[in-house]
């Protein structure tokens, strides 16, 4: 059943609170906080990658807090096994004192994962992460189990301190909807930290909305409009970061692999989901272009030339979204 134009504003003005009480908690760090929601509205998963001690886990902490929904931490480490992060059967006795196999659920059935320093896992510990963010299941000696609804993971990784880490193969990285990079605070920023958290003032965050109205809101996103003239521009987007797509620009010869479908489908409900946040039912040029970013940076792998000459990847995209050609019907 499509959704009125009424339900549409009211629920663009609950994000809008949503965002304002998230800000009564986390100073700055704007970026991350939309992309965090819009993976959110737009049921993927987002990776974040910052130093030490710039928020990462109360960030997502507090937007589980906002959003009513159960949250779990997991730290990975490189002792850590599978079986920790999905669960396990054991054997217990029942009232009648006969034994039986019972299935203790592990930390990933909560609706909101951190998946903190991901990369010090090791790969078969990481990979039990993907049958449960891309089929939205977790199976367990061959029973198969539901996810929660909402449900959301976001892993963060160190760039810093590789020495002994795993980083995550293509095929993990492309499950994410995007990547988020988290910068160093501004001076004003940074003061403004320190009141927040250092003071005797304890801020108390408010429940905006809660599972059922986030997964109505996620039903709203599909139903954004979006024109075919935006949708010609994010294939010509996602077709320029492939080396064979006969770019003229001297930048096309660092690139070794570029992105596939899934970089398509992750602007595209990026974008839906911008647009709602935004109070718009439909897509505009600025939606496509503010999430390519986030949505590329982790699908385009540089060659060795293009790292021996320090390509930067997001200054790869910016040229991208420059060369690419925009009808004149898009504006």
């Amino acid at each position: 059943m499509p959704f009125t134009p009424e339900q549409f504003e009211e629920m663009s003005g609950k994000l809008g609170v949503v965002k304002d009480e998230i800000a009564k908690f986390i100073v700055g760090q704007q970026e991350a906080v939309e992309f965090s929601l819009y993976s959110i509205l737009a049921d993927g998963h987002a990776l974040l990658e910052g130093l030490p001690g710039l928020g990462k886990t109360m960030l997502i902490r507090t937007i589980s807090e906002v959003l009513d929904l159960s949250f779990s931490r997991i730290q990975f480490t490189p002792d850590l096994m599978p079986a920790d992060i999905t669960g396990t059967s054991i054997l217990e006795r029942d009232k009648e004192g006969m034994q039986r196999f019972a299935f203790k659920e592990g930390p990933i059935f909560s609706q909101m994962i951190l998946a903190d320093e991901i990369n010090r896992a090791t790969p078969k510990t990481q990979s039990a992460l993907l049958e449960a963010m891309g089929e939205k299941t977790v199976t367990v000696l061959g029973e198969t189990r539901q996810m929660a609804r909402p449900f959301f993971v976001l892993a963060t990784q160190n760039p810093i301190e590789m020495e002994g880490t795993y980083p995550l193969p293509e095929a993990q990285m492309d499950r994410f909807l995007c990547k988020i990079i988290l910068p160093y605070p501004a001076k004003s920023e940074l003061k403004e930290i320190i009141l927040r958290t250092t003071g005797p003032q304890q801020i108390e965050i408010q429940k905006v909305m809660d599972a059922e109205e986030i997964v109505m809101a996620q039903e709203m996103v599909k139903e954004v409009v979006i024109a075919d003239e935006m949708i010609n521009y994010a294939v010509d987007l996602v077709s320029a970061t492939q080396n064979n797509s006969g770019s003229s620009d001297d930048w096309a010869k660092y690139v070794q692999y570029g992105s596939g479908p899934r970089g398509l489908q992750s602007i595209i409900r990026l974008a839906k989901a911008r647009a709602l946040l935004s109070g718009r039912y439909h897509v505009s040029i600025a939606d496509i272009k503010t999430v390519a970013k986030p949505a590329l940076r982790h699908r385009i792998l540089i060659n060795y030339e293009g790292e021996a000459e320090g390509v930067d990847v997001d200054g790869l995209i910016v040229k991208l979204i420059e060369e690419v050609r925009q009808g004149a019907s898009v504006q």
